[in-house]
């Protein structure tokens, strides 16, 4: 099974910006063959480095994301096992950390599982290299969700200095939250140099619906609400607005998300978290809309009852920070985003349907299942 190839990025993308810089480099993602981190891989091997080892147990991923690259040496194996741990050597220039257990719900039908993918992760990785000496940055991929308030009224930009709350509203937060302070520790302790990249709501191309194993929820397959709403409607499915879709976020591109983690790389200050955010509010209700213009969908909005669990209704990211130090601001609309979102998708169907097809068992017995595939 191939996945599509990648689209063409525009002349002035991180390839030529970063190129340079990354040239000859040795990097190390962990996370790799996801969503976020396949991007990450194809545009550091565009900025011609030397070298790229993804680690990656695919529990979430689906190995069709993995760039067909000789420079990419692939290890299926989660971070925390010593097996894959004990053959990661002194001999990378950087390292990015984007492995995580996929997500809010997820955490919340098994917080030992999220444990055991979302924090353990983190310390072992941590501890495994506090003493590398060719390391220039490590980049740890954070939540904004778990700093933002929790409120249902007017939100404000959330900033990284942010003070946070003692109560959070699932595991995966949690644990986000903890792989910030490990990254403090081995920053002060042991001079590991931790960048913490504050995710918004990434959308984009290669976020697989249903990839990877079954996580005991239907949140293993409607994931992020981009592509499920996206999916939906090319198919003419419903589109449930929890709530009625009063929930705002900041939704930001993938390939700026990469920008912004290579600029965290290359000028990010050790022991500083910051915002990888477009820095404007979108409600659900008007995303939905969006979608279903752009695909010209028969699909029509349903309206779902409020998650019990989600108290960070209205949220987005300030921007200050990460422009002033780090040269950063997201370059795609909203709109131009979801266009090729919705063209990825579109040629996408096959890979999509095939990794959806693998939890229609599971799905028996809940809302929705997979009977329309």
């Amino acid at each position: 099974m191939q996945m599509m190839a990648r689209l063409k990025e525009p002349a002035d993308g991180a390839a030529s910006r970063h190129g340079p810089a990354f040239a000859t480099a040795r990097v190390l993602v962990v996370g790799g063959a996801g969503f976020v981190g396949s991007n990450l891989v194809q545009h550091l091997l565009d900025c011609g480095v030397e070298r790229i080892r993804v680690v990656d147990n695919l529990l979430s991923a689906d190995r069709s994301n993995i760039p067909s690259d000789d420079r990419v040496e692939f290890v299926e194996g989660s971070i925390a096992d010593d097996r894959v741990l004990s053959g990661i050597r002194d001999e990378w220039d950087y390292a990015f950390h984007l492995a995580t257990y996929h997500g809010n719900q997820s955490s919340i039908q098994d917080p030992l599982a999220d444990h055991e993918n979302n924090t353990l992760t983190t310390l072992k990785l941590y501890e495994s290299i506090k003493g590398f000496g060719r390391l220039k940055k490590v980049v740890y991929s954070s939540a904004g969700c778990s700093v933002a308030a929790k409120t249902w009224e007017a939100a404000h930009a959330t900033t990284e200095d942010e003070p946070v709350s003692l109560f959070m509203d699932s595991p995966y937060s949690i644990s986000k939250l903890i792989g910030e302070l490990y990254s403090n520790y081995y920053f002060t302790r042991h001079k590991l140099p931790v960048v913490k990249a504050r995710f918004q709501n990434v959308y984009g191309p290669r976020e697989i619906l249903g990839a990877g194993r079954w996580r005991g929820t239907p949140a293993t397959v409607w994931r992020n609400v981009t592509p499920t709403f996206m999916y939906r409607a090319l198919k003419g499915l419903p589109l449930v607005l929890d709530n009625g879709g009063i929930a705002t976020r900041d939704f930001i591109y993938v390939d700026d998300i990469v920008e912004g983690l290579l600029r965290c790389a290359l000028h990010g200050k050790p022991g500083e978290p910051y915002n990888l955010a477009s820095g404007h509010e979108t409600s659900i209700r008007a995303l939905a809309e969006k979608i279903m213009v752009l695909t010209s969908s028969p699909s029509t909005l349903t309206i779902g009852p409020a998650r019990d669990w989600d108290r960070s209704g209205k949220r987005f990211g300030s921007t200050e920070k990460s422009s002033n130090s780090l040269g950063f601001a997201a370059r795609t609309t909203l709109d131009e985003g979801l266009q090729i979102m919705t063209d990825w998708t579109r040629n996408s169907l096959a890979v999509i349907e095939n990794c959806l097809r693998q939890h229609a068992n599971n799905m028996r017995g809940c809302n929705e299942p997979l009977d329309w595939l």
